[in-house]
């Protein structure tokens, strides 16, 4: 629901919960390490986050949120603000100083809850593959201090 309109419905149609899910290692812990954080509510899990070392060869020591994603169930509902409160709160204990992310151009819901938070577009701007697709993002980033 978050990506109809941005990504062609037939590539949503096809993404499965469980090939996503075989993407993440959950064995590895330590810094340097991505660090996966799940929400669970009543009836299952409701959003994720992970968060780990930036991965763009411009921001060395800088913090990165990889991913975040909150069931459209669970929307308005608090979910995100509290999955990003600890992404935050975890880079900072990294003692990251500093942490970005990258978003896809025309998701304007994702950018208005990044900008209530802080996060400002830093003028950086990439095309990407995804699972096969080549979507346009651009960077946002923002102080952890």
């Amino acid at each position: 629901m978050a990506y109809r309109g941005l990504l062609p419905d037939d590539y949503l149609d096809r993404l499965s919960p469980a090939d996503r899910a075989a993407r993440y290692t959950f064995a590895e812990i330590g810094p340097g390490s991505p660090h996966t954080t799940v929400a669970v509510g009543e009836d299952g899990i409701c959003g994720f986050t992970t968060s780990g070392p930036c991965r763009d060869a411009d921001e060395d020591g800088a913090g990165e949120l990889y991913a975040i994603y909150v069931h459209p169930d669970w929307w308005n509902r608090g979910v995100g603000r509290l999955l990003i409160d600890d992404v935050r709160s975890r880079l900072s204990q990294e003692r990251f100083s500093e942490a970005v992310l990258w978003v896809l151009v025309g998701n304007e819901r994702a950018e208005r809850f990044y900008r209530i938070d802080g996060w400002e577009p830093d003028g950086q701007r990439r095309l990407q593959d995804a699972h096969g697709l080549t979507v346009d993002e651009i960077r946002y980033s923002r102080s952890l201090i």
